[in-house]
Parts: structure tokens; C-alpha cells; sequence
């Protein structure tokens, strides 16, 4: 049984412990700025060691056959350092790695170019002496400098370069190295499925964290791998007999093995592809709707005399509370901040602005606001008030799963929205039939995906406007 611990309780033991959440920076941002950094140094030291070559032998620093030997030779190189994972997190935390990695892409760049160059017979005008001279010092620097940038790279990334997560929930005592040790009693944290409160903290907790372990009893870890799979994460779940059984998906480390039970819907450049079109719609949205914003703001402000905005706390990715924006479309004293009660079609509680705007869906226009902050996505499942009901239960009381749908930002639009899954859920069968959908949409998510959605949006729209 989880012992529910008072809110209060909970805030005046993180002040004294003066607990600050996130518990690390993020490292995904600073990851790729340096692997930007090296590719470019790359850059560098390449053009910088044909030239030097070249004022060596030839007696002119920039001469143009070196400077076209490095232009075709760039391209080849970048190529091969990404295949040979150049650019990756082992090459950040091996020095002798990423040094291996580089002198080979070199070798295997200048050895695409000389059979091109063979074979079409345009190698007569360079210098051999002044192109393997180079190439050496290109080496060279190349070397030399990844050893250079290592206090850099630990500077901002740390020794392990990722941060870990390991939480001791009651199971086999375990140190990690570089790891954020936090013990789950000493923290008041528990995966506990019907406390949104809980999740949200969980969630906090768990945020710019590459890894996440938890050492729990096995009745507990159910719980714990619907919260990592919940919350984005990569989980993993402490077991002692993964070495001794040899399983297969699972992580072995020095002194430990762990079962991986979650790795997130969406990778680094899925996310960033996702993010791309979610800034270039919602940015243009922006601009083209801003003449309709002003003016419904000015009529909801005229109405009533009451706030513009009707500002919400929805569950959002990684099932961490954010706040959502929409129009005011309720009399202000009969606003429900917890949504406890889905609006319906003659509800007494809507002005006569809202009532328009409700039925032309206007009212949730301001979450391109969500969207740009980085809340939102265009394109996810719909963010639900933390009182919503299906029948009489909350979502998450019909069905734990419900949770899952975090995983990923919700969005302004989404799958159970274009196959007509919208308005109040009167039954758990509303509910399901949406919580269907949603996990339908996360399974195997591509950028086509989200724009046939987002057209499938725009006709049922206006079909719905035209009956």
C-alpha cells in the first residue's frame, strides 16, 4: 500500500534538503553543439594541413589545387566520420576512440578520392608530394586536438557525457558511477498510477535525464515500467539475475545488470524534424491569424470585462503539468479549472463570444502559443484536464495505459480527433475508443504521418463548418 504523504509535508522537506529540480542540466543540446564544434575543427584541420603542405613544398599557403583537393575531400570525410560514428557519445567520452575514428575517415575519404581521381584521370595536376604531406598534418591535428577538447567535452558534459538517474525504491543496494543517486522513501516518490500529482513529481525528477534506473521489489516494477514508458525516458529496472541468465534486451554493466523496459517513442532527429515543422506552422499560423486573435480577444474582453484568457494545468510530456491557453469561453465565475465538467451543447456556463467560438473551435487558437513555448506539438494527443471524467472515473482510473499518451507532447490535432473521437466523454467506451487512437498514433510515428493528419484536420473542419 503507498502512504500518501501531505503536500505540505513533502514542500518543507525539499526546503531543507533545498532540492532544486531538474537535477542536471540538459545534455542533448550541449552534446550536439560539440559534435557541431568537432566537425567543423575537422573542417579546419584538414584545409589547414594542405595549405601548410603546401607553403611547405610549393611555397604558397593558399594554393588553389590544395584548396580544391579539400573541397572535394570535406564532403567525402563528413560522410565516413558519421558512418563511423565520429560524431557520437562514445567518441565524446574515448579520446583514443574518436581519434581512431577520425584518422580512418580520412584514410577512407582520400581513398574514395584517389580511385575517383584514377579513374577519371584528373589527378595530373596535383602535387603527390604536397597532397600526402597534407594529409599527414591533417592527421595530425586531427590527434592532436581531440585531445585538446577533452577538458572541454568533460567541462560541459561531464565525465560520463549522459546523465543518469538511479532511484533506490526499496530493491538491491547499488552504485552507479556519475549516476544522481536519490532514495525514493527519503523523497516521498512512489509510481503510483492514480495520483496525477505524483506523476507530475516523478516526471520532474526524471527531466534532462538520459538514463533511468530504479531498484525496486518485483511487485513494484509493473508500476515503474508504465511510469518510464510514460515519461520518455530510457527506464531501466535493476535485476539481479539479468548476468546470470544472459538476457537477451537487457544492459550489463560492471557489478550489475538491468532489464530495459522503456527507450521513448521518438528519437534525437525525429524529435528535431517534429519540432522543425510544429515552429514553421505554428510561426506562420501566428502571422496569418493574428488580425482573427486580436479581434476575438477584444470581444471576449468586451463581453464580460473579464480576462481574455482562460489559463488551465494540463498534463503535457513526460506527464509533467503545463499550462494550457485557450479563449475565455465561460462566465468567469463558473470557470472550472480542474474540468471536472466536459462543456456540452446548451451548457449555461458559456457567454455568447464562447459560444461562437466553441462551435468554430476558435477558442483553441492560443495554443499556437503552447506550440512555440515548446509545450505543445501540432500534431499529438490531446492534452486532458486533470478532473476529466469517462462516466463517473477518472481517465486514468478506467485504464492505467492512459498514461502512455505522455510520452510524446500533446498536440492541437491528433488521430482521435480526424476519425471524430472529440467532445465529452459521457462512457469509459469514449474514453477507450480515444486511448485506442492515441497508442495507435504512437506506434511508429513518421513526419508523413503527422501531415496527413494535419490535412485530415483542415477537411473535417470544414465539413463540420459547412453543416
Amino acid at each position: 500500500m503507498t502512504k500518501h504523504v501531505p503536500l505540505s509535508e513533502i514542500r518543507q522537506s525539499q526546503d531543507r534538503r533545498r532540492i532544486t529540480l531538474p537535477l542536471a542540466p540538459q545534455l542533448e543540446q550541449r552534446r550536439l553543439q560539440l559534435y557541431i564544434a568537432m566537425m567543423l575543427l575537422d573542417c579546419a584541420a584538414i584545409f589547414g594541413g594542405l595549405c601548410l603542405a603546401s607553403w611547405i613544398y610549393l611555397g604558397r599557403f593558399l594554393d588553389e589545387s590544395s584548396l580544391v583537393h579539400g573541397q572535394v575531400l570535406l564532403p567525402i570525410y563528413w560522410t565516413i566520420a558519421l558512418s563511423l560514428q565520429a560524431y557520437s557519445l562514445q567518441a565524446l567520452r574515448r579520446t583514443n576512440f574518436a581519434r581512431a575514428r577520425a584518422v580512418l575517415s580520412l584514410m577512407g575519404a582520400e581513398s574514395v578520392l584517389l580511385f575517383v581521381g584514377f579513374a577519371t584521370k584528373s589527378t595530373d595536376d596535383f602535387s603527390r608530394v604536397s597532397a600526402i604531406l597534407g594529409l599527414v598534418i591533417a592527421m595530425l591535428l586531427l590527434v592532436w586536438y581531440r585531445g585538446m577538447i577533452r577538458p572541454l567535452i568533460k567541462a560541459r558534459c561531464g565525465e560520463a557525457g549522459i546523465n543518469i538517474l538511479l532511484i533506490d525504491d526499496g530493491g538491491a543496494p547499488l552504485q552507479v558511477p556519475h549516476a544522481h543517486h536519490i532514495d525514493a522513501r527519503e523523497h516521498h516518490l512512489a509510481p503510483d498510477l492514480s495520483d496525477p500529482h505524483m506523476m507530475d513529481r516523478l516526471g520532474l525528477y526524471m527531466m534532462n535525464m538520459d538514463r533511468v534506473m530504479v531498484s525496486c521489489p518485483r511487485e513494484s516494477r509493473a508500476a515503474w515500467a508504465l511510469v518510464f514508458k510514460s515519461a520518455n525516458v530510457s527506464g531501466e529496472i535493476v535485476e539481479p539475475e539479468v548476468n546470470n541468465l544472459g538476457v537477451i534486451g537487457a544492459r550489463r554493466e560492471r557489478g550489475y545488470g538491468a532489464l530495459i523496459v522503456a527507450s521513448g517513442p521518438l528519437g534525437f532527429r525525429a524529435r528535431a524534424i517534429k519540432r522543425g515543422l510544429d515552429l514553421a506552422l505554428a510561426g506562420g499560423a501566428l502571422l496569418a491569424l493574428s488580425p482573427l486573435l486580436i479581434l476575438v480577444a477584444a470581444l471576449v474582453k468586451l463581453e464580460d470585462g473579464g480576462p481574455v484568457f482562460f489559463v488551465q494545468k494540463r498534463t503535457g510530456r513526460g506527464n509533467r503539468f503545463f499550462p494550457i491557453f485557450k479563449f475565455r469561453s465561460m462566465r468567469v465565475e463558473k470557470l472550472d479549472a480542474a474540468g471536472a465538467r466536459s462543456a456540452s451543447k446548451d451548457d449555461d456556463r458559456i457567454t455568447r463570444i464562447g459560444r461562437l467560438i466553441r462551435r468554430t473551435s476558435i477558442d483553441e487558437l492560443p495554443q499556437i502559443f503552447n506550440v512555440l513555448r515548446g509545450e505543445m506539438s501540432i500534431v499529438g494527443p490531446r492534452p486532458h484536464a486533470i478532473g476529466s471524467l469517462a462516466g463517473d472515473k477518472l481517465f486514468w482510473e478506467v485504464d492505467h495505459r492512459y498514461w502512455l499518451r505522455h510520452s510524446l507532447k500533446p498536440g492541437l490535432t491528433g488521430l482521435a480527433q480526424v476519425r471524430g473521437l472529440r467532445g465529452a466523454t459521457d462512457t469509459e467506451t469514449d474514453l477507450a475508443n480515444r486511448l485506442q487512437a492515441d497508442l495507435e498514433y504512437l506506434d511508429g510515428w513518421t513526419i508523413w504521418r503527422d501531415i496527413r493528419i494535419i490535412m485530415n484536420t483542415l477537411v473535417v473542419l470544414v465539413h463540420d463548418r459547412a453543416f
